[in-house]
């Protein structure tokens, strides 16, 4: 899923006062009591994790995206100050919660109250009992989208052979354009730093086909505004992935704030709230299955 995480980071009120800065950081992940009488809520997003998270410009501390604007809209809620800090992924999830929830990071990174963007997955809450993943907000899954070279973008995916395609370097989609159908697009592929860069490529005529996961092609294909590149309306054959849900984690100590955070998540999703975020940026919301 290309996202993966070190503990280097820096933060960035996105909004705040006098008192938001004179009063101490939490230490450590806080329960509901704590975060409001620091009036401080503290939220890990990964670098670089466009259309979720990222700086624009990429040196600035001006972040966007559907995970800040959703951490935002939470920190709204609870009636305190979003204290929002980046991170960058390392090699595993196991290292992102361990750096972002629940010790922080070697190189100084402080744990935040809540992290972002996490696999609502079964087998990684039982691997990682120092935390509560929870609140999942979102169903992400692969997709392709193809640029004005490809005529047909359904055609069954080993006929994409010859076409230049784009994925982002070590992702799943990489795997899987280099891997399937016995290595027959292998030769044609070129690699970007994210699965936007990837679908951005079709824009810029380097590349025929991208396959990213649909949130970055929704994104991208929004952000470009041109006909000529369109998404791919059929399943990809031999994906080793039909989708994850994605949520939030909070230290194991914090569940009364994962619990208040459960239910503004529940009432943003039955109130257009989380639909209108997911629009903002060109994604459609789709509910998460566990949800």
């Amino acid at each position: 899923m290309g996202e993966q995480a070190t503990g280097i980071g820096r933060r960035a009120f996105l909004a705040g006062g006098l008192a938001a800065l004179a009063a101490p950081l939490p230490l450590s992940a806080a329960p509901l009591a704590k975060v409001r009488e620091l009036g401080v809520l503290r939220v890990a997003v990964y670098k670089h994790n466009r259309p979720w998270s990222w700086a624009e410009p990429d040196n600035s501390t001006n972040l966007r995206g559907i995970d800040v604007d959703l951490a935002g809209a939470i920190a709204k809620t609870l009636g305190v100050k979003l204290d929002i800090a980046e991170f960058t992924a390392g090699d595993d999830m196991a290292t992102d919660l361990r750096n972002a929830v629940w010790r922080g990071g070697l190189l100084g990174f402080k744990p935040a109250d809540i992290m972002m963007h996490v696999p609502f997955d079964r087998q990684l809450m039982v691997e990682n009992d120092q935390c509560a993943i929870l609140a999942p907000y979102y169903r992400e899954s692969f997709a392709a989208a193809c640029g004005p070279e490809q005529n047909d973008c359904e055609v069954p995916a080993p006929q994409y052979r010859g076409r230049r395609m784009a994925a982002a370097v070590a992702t799943i989609p990489d795997i899987y354009l280099l891997s399937s159908f016995g290595g027959a697009l292998r030769s044609s592929v070129t690699h970007f730093n994210t699965g936007h860069d990837a679908v951005l490529a079709l824009g810029t005529g380097q590349a025929d086909v991208a396959v990213a996961t649909k949130a970055e092609v929704e994104a991208a294909i929004h952000d470009m505004n041109n006909p000529a590149i369109r998404p791919r309306k059929r399943a990809l054959e031999a994906m080793m992935s039909p989708g994850w849900d994605i949520g939030m984690a909070v230290k194991d100590n914090s569940r009364s704030l994962g619990d208040t955070v459960e239910g503004i998540i529940g009432k943003m999703s039955a109130d257009g709230q989380m639909k209108a975020i997911f629009a903002a940026y060109g994604v459609e919301w789709r509910p998460a299955l566990s949800a």
